[in-house]
């Protein structure tokens, strides 16, 4: 995960080859219950760092600062819609007419656009560019959905800054303190 881009623009063939790889994420159903909405240039950028900026309040005891983040030129929010999920599945060939959410072991709804998310982050590294996965603090939701007229039925499960990375101004993040498990502790083969 990058944590400090420089201000130079992504080129759109980059973010286009991007997009569409996140366009061949898995889905349940091939239900394509997903979108993205993008994020580019001073006009569309502006107000959504300064709407996560306000979550981040005091940085000095929040951690790290968010605001090199802020230099990405490009940020794609990827949304999820569990209503394309339960209509796709209440029809002939699934057989489950009610579209009751309790059919799912989990919402894979959310799962197929974090797998989208996923294959951007993937594909902003074969295009020799960082990126970071975020979260949208959930109180700020509403105000999101109200900047970019997003629909009520669209969630959005976080948000990929995609640019160039500035090594010089990544503080760095979490994986720099905490050590990543072994396999030893990961994996259980055969049972737990």
């Amino acid at each position: 995960m990058v944590r400090a881009y420089t201000d130079e623009p992504v080129v759109p063939e980059a973010r286009d080859r991007i997009l569409r790889a996140a366009n061949r994420a898995p889905s349940a159903g091939f239900s394509q219950g997903y979108a993205l909405l993008t994020l580019e240039g001073a006009d569309q950028l502006r107000p959504f760092w300064e709407l996560l900026s306000a979550y981040h309040g005091d940085e000095a005891a929040a951690g790290p600062s968010f605001e090199p983040v802020t230099h990405a030129p490009l940020v794609v929010v990827p949304l999820s819609c569990k209503d394309v999920y339960l209509d796709r599945y209440a029809r002939q060939d699934k057989g489950w007419t009610d579209r009751d959410e309790a059919h799912w072991p989990v919402p894979y709804w959310d799962i197929d656009t974090g797998f989208m998310a996923l294959l951007m982050l993937l594909a902003a590294v074969d295009e020799g560019l960082g990126a970071l996965f975020f979260g949208i603090p959930p109180h700020q939701i509403p105000d999101f959905r109200a900047l970019y007229a997003v629909p009520d039925r669209y969630l959005p499960i976080g948000a990929v800054a995609i640019g160039h990375p500035d090594p010089a101004s990544d503080q760095g993040g979490s994986g720099g303190k905490i050590k990543r498990r072994t396999l030893d502790d990961l994996v259980h083969r055969g049972r737990w």
